[in-house]
Formats: structure tokens, sequence, C-alpha cells
């Protein structure tokens, strides 16, 4: 099978990663933070190493304001449950995915917040003056998605957090589809939703949350944290505020060898990876009878390039390739408010990863060429 869902979960992973998860469940017997013997220590230490390299990722000033999440979605909800009130106005690009809408469209419905859809040029990018100009005494928060899991365009987010930060608005970055692959930090994103299991090579079911200085979001759960135990009262101190239960340590485990991999690697796996989607859109926007969707090729994007084919369901064209033993993912990528933007009723996503070659791309765009004649 080759592999062409990146976009969805890696795969492979690194060696490490599954090492890692296979030796905490092997050789750690005991709960973080929930005893002082020698298993739960050795826990805590991985714990600790995790936050310390996402920190370093997201250039945080401390370990303490990254937040273990089951995945982005669990991060993005945290962030935006935790902190939006009542009466408040929320931004949002026209590219975000449903872990974005769902939630705020849950508020909004509800009477208990504005949401307002900025849209983008017609090249598919979201203008700094756009957010400046649409910024009001009420906007409470500016949600951005970094990167399309549709069309792979990626957004000016180091200018849009320029832009929000001279009118007191904060950003929350959805990096669903750059973590792993680009320079998180330099965008100073107030808030910064990631999945550990794509670029950052992680296992199912891990995530990140990473707080800026002077965010605060309210717990979703509350409960045992190991942490001032004597108290009925949810702890304020991050991570505790944030983390209750007990945590995914094999998940975790494996999440510090993938940030660890990526980076000594990240320049290196974004330029491959840009590579190989610009010669897979080469290849595919030569075969009569195929739409690509991405926006123009002088602008930047992430492994992820979309199509359709003349006369065919996307599904339909998804499960031929499938059967032919190329993995994609066809649909509308719980993202129906770029495919509205695009005209589509959904497409066929082939994702890039790093593990991936050129022979792969040029095998699906072969498949694609032999299923149109």
């Amino acid at each position: 099978m080759i592999y062409l869902d990146n976009a969805a979960t890696s795969f492979p992973k690194p060696p490490s990663v599954a090492k890692a998860v296979a030796g905490v469940m092997e050789k750690i017997g005991g709960n973080p933070g929930r005893a002082g013997h020698k298993g739960a220590l050795a826990g805590g230490r991985i714990m600790n190493r995790c936050r310390e390299l996402a920190a370093q990722y997201g250039g945080l000033s401390s370990p303490d304001r990254v937040i273990f999440c089951l995945n982005c979605t669990d991060a993005l909800n945290m962030a935006i449950r935790g902190t939006l009130r009542a009466g408040d106005e929320v931004l949002v690009s026209h590219a975000e995915h449903n872990a974005v809408m769902r939630p705020l469209m849950g508020y909004h419905d509800a009477g208990k917040i504005t949401v307002r859809i900025l849209p983008p040029d017609s090249r598919g990018m979201l203008l700094p003056e756009t957010v400046s100009a649409a910024i009001t005494p009420r906007t409470a928060l500016m949600i951005l998605c970094h990167a399309s899991n549709v069309t792979g365009l990626i957004q000016p987010a180091r200018e849009i957090a320029r832009a929000c930060h001279l009118q007191g608005v904060p950003l929350l970055l959805d990096a669903a589809q750059t973590a792993g692959t680009e320079d998180i930090a330099s965008v100073h994103a107030d808030m910064i939703a990631m999945p550990g299991h794509k670029g950052l090579l992680g296992p199912m079911g891990t995530g990140l949350l990473l707080l800026g200085e002077g965010m605060l979001p309210r717990p979703l759960r509350e409960g045992g944290t190991g942490s001032a135990s004597e108290s009925l009262r949810q702890p304020t101190m991050l991570p505790d505020r944030l983390e209750s239960g007990t945590a995914n340590l094999p998940g975790i485990a494996g999440l510090a060898q993938g940030l660890s991999f990526v980076l000594s690697h990240r320049a290196a796996i974004a330029e491959y990876e840009h590579a190989l989607a610009y010669r897979l859109r080469r290849s595919l926007e030569r075969i009569p009878g195929v739409t690509l969707h991405t926006g123009p090729a002088e602008l930047p994007h992430v492994g992820v390039v979309s199509f359709n084919i003349q006369g065919m369901d996307s599904g339909e064209a998804a499960d031929r390739l499938n059967r032919a033993g190329i993995a994609v993912r066809g649909g509308l990528h719980c993202a129906p408010s770029v495919h509205a933007w695009l005209g589509t009723s959904g497409a066929v996503r082939a994702s890039i990863g790093p593990f991936n070659t050129e022979a792969d791309a040029d095998a699906l765009a072969e498949a694609v060429k032999s299923m149109i004649q």
C-alpha cells in the first residue's frame, strides 16, 4: 500500500516512536503525579521531557504552558470553550475545520456569541488588512486555520497575528496541518492547537495546546491532578488546571520521540514534502480531465494536493485508488466551508509525509491517468 493520507494521520512513524510506546507499556508501572515510587517518577520525567520539547518548538516561555490533549480537536475545544464568554464576537477564516466551526456554531445558535466568517481574496488568502478592518470592540478572539486540509494553502499567520495584537485581540492558531513542518514559534500566536499524530509524528490519541503569556482558559474537565489534593477546588496553576485524570503516558512517550525527530529535521522535512507535493501537482495538472484545488503555485503550501476527476465522484475515485493500492481520502474532509468556497461537493486528497518518495507521487499520477483512459 502506498500511503498518501498523512493529513489524516502520519504513517509510518519513526521507529523510535513505537519503541517508546512499547517501552512504557513493558517497563514503566506507575501513574505520573500519583505516587512517589520509581515507576511514577519515571513517567513524570517522560511527560516533562515532552513538554520541554513542545515548548522549544512553540517558542514558549515555560514547559508548564504546554497542555496535553486527546487530539487537535480537543485542544481547539479547550481553547474556544475555555476562553469565550456570552456576548463575545469571534472572527474566523473561510477555511476552518469542523473542529472549530461546530463548537462556535453551537454557541452562536444558542445566542451566546456572534461568529463572523472573513472572506479570502481570489487566491484563497486571508489578508491581514481584512482582519484589521473586521475587528470591533466586541471581538474577543480570532481563529485561523494555518493551512487548509483541502487546498494546502498556508495563510499569512504571522502578519495576521500582528494585526490582531495591534488591536488587543488574541489569536488562536489551528496548526493541524502545519505542526511539524512550519516555524510555529515565529507566528507569535496566543494559543496554538496541534495534533500529536500528524506532522509531529506521534501516536494517535495525542494533541497539544500551547498557551502564550496571559492565556489561561477555564478547564473543561475537573478532577484529580495529583496536586493540591487537600483542596476540593480545581488547581489554578498550569498545567494542572487543564489536565485532570490519568494522562496517556504511552502516547506522550511516543510523542516526545516524534517531537525530537521533528526538531532535528523540521526544515529538511518541510523542503522535502513541499518538493514532492509540487511534483505531484505538476503531474496531475497535465492529465486531461483532472481539476486541481490548490492555490497558485507561487504561494506557500503544505504537502496536500486535492483534485477531482471529471465525471467521477470523489468517493468513487478514492475507492478505486484504494483498490489499486494507494491510500487517499475522498469527500469533504470535515471542511465543508472550504468546499463551498471552491464550489465542490468533495475532492480526492493526497497528502505527503516525510517517508513518501517520488515513486509514490508518480504512482498516484499514473493511477489517475489510467482511470481516465
